[in-house]
């Protein structure tokens, strides 16, 4: 945090050729931190050509920053666990006679310390640590660019993964986790909140749940709070660009946000916590390790263009049916749980051990009245979130049946 901080200004749009300071050696020096940890990390820049338009006063090369750690199943590299943060940053507080003026602008002492130079050292962390083990799938490290400006980074990243039919299982993404202190003096140093893309039965939603049971067992000093809502009011972060293309994403953010300081020169060293921001970065490990250690997400065939789930029927009487697919079972899969809820709970309630099957029944369950979902379990107790059955949307009553 403390080095990024040092390049004084990080602003997408800030001078890319200047010598240790501004946008290009703050992006060359976290990728040649990616490459030291180890020679398992796949390091490269990730070019995106962005040309003049809203927030982006002229045309500019674009570069994320990314380190692929490759699975060791057969089946890794369609499975994508993904940690991010954003490293550029801006100054908003431009003195009267600059405002004409953006390349001067985009010049200014812009530190942003918590946001978000505390994210992004929990991705480069995250990358150290985590490279230094093997994992089932393959762990991606990435350092966006241009966020200020529009989440321009990650659309373009998260665009063209989904039109080269990359399966992502997770984006955790992390953005202002550098401070426990608010404006109005609040403290929050054991709380850190997640959202989540509705609705409530998404898989967004699924995985924020996976983060708070993986947060309780590992780092449980640390209380993980699930916050229903796809951003803070009124803002917006880069996990929605992977929403927006079908990928599940959740945004770690500090519970005490100090809207003084941020995109502000205040925003410094000085006025973060590392400390703060370590707790999250533990929860952050521990929770890709799970998932990249866990099987792969069970699923239900396509029927009428539904993929996402198992599928349920009711049978004879009053029982409920549900059935699964695992299109790509680990050879360590033990089996799988199923799990259950009312409708107004907002977590799973009771678990059910179906065993190395594709069909579970539950006898004489109102299954109006529940939701219910399962999960891949392994022979070493890694778990998959779960895959809730979402039920169809209603049919739109004023065209015509069919």
């Amino acid at each position: 945090m403390r080095k990024l901080e040092s390049f004084e200004t990080r602003n997408t749009l800030s001078d890319p050729g200047q010598t240790q300071r501004g946008i290009g050696s703050a992006r060359q020096w976290i990728h040649d931190e990616f490459e030291s940890y180890s020679p398992r990390l796949i390091v490269s820049l990730d070019k995106h050509q962005i040309a003049k338009t809203g927030r982006v006063w002229k045309d500019v090369e674009l570069h994320n920053v990314m380190a692929v750690l490759p699975g060791r199943m057969p089946q890794s590299s369609n499975r994508w666990v993904v940690v991010s943060g954003h490293y550029d940053s801006l100054n908003l507080k431009v003195p009267p006679e600059m405002r004409g003026d953006r390349a001067r602008a985009a010049e200014l002492f812009a530190p942003g310390t918590s946001d978000d130079a505390s994210g992004t050292a929990c991705t480069m962390e995250c990358a150290r640590v985590l490279s230094q083990h093997e994992f089932d799938a393959t762990l991606v490290f990435v350092a966006f660019a241009g966020e200020e400006q529009g989440l321009i980074g990650s659309r373009a990243l998260a665009r063209d993964l989904k039109q080269k039919g990359q399966e992502i299982e997770a984006v955790l993404n992390n953005d202002i986790i550098g401070n426990d202190t608010a404006g109005n003096g609040v403290r929050e140093k054991s709380r850190v909140l997640v959202f989540s893309e509705e609705p409530n039965d998404s898989a967004s939603r699924q995985l924020a749940r996976f983060v708070r049971d993986t947060a309780q067992r590992y780092v449980p000093g640390m209380k993980t709070e699930l916050i229903f809502r796809h951003d803070r009011f009124g803002r917006g972060g880069d996990h929605s660009a992977f929403n927006a293309e079908g990928y599940a994403g959740v945004r770690f953010t500090t519970a005490a946000e100090n809207f003084g300081n941020q995109h502000s020169p205040t925003d410094t060293f000085t006025n973060s916590s590392p400390e703060y921001a370590t707790k999250v970065t533990r929860i952050n490990a521990a929770t890709a390790a799970a998932l990249a250690l866990a099987p792969g997400l069970p699923v239900t065939k396509i029927v009428a263009g539904r993929t996402n789930g198992p599928s349920l029927t009711r049978g004879a009487g009053y029982d409920a049916v549900l059935r699964w697919e695992q299109p790509e079972a680990a050879p360590d899969l033990a089996g799988f749980v199923v799990v259950m809820r009312s409708t107004t709970s907002p977590d799973w309630e009771r678990e059910f051990w179906a065993g190395d099957v594709r069909q579970f029944t539950l006898k004489n369950l109102p299954i109006d009245q529940v939701v219910l979902g399962v999960k891949a379990v392994d022979r070493d107790g890694h778990e998959s979130p779960v895959s809730a059955y979402v039920t169809a949307p209603r049919r739109d009553w004023s065209q015509p049946a069919e």
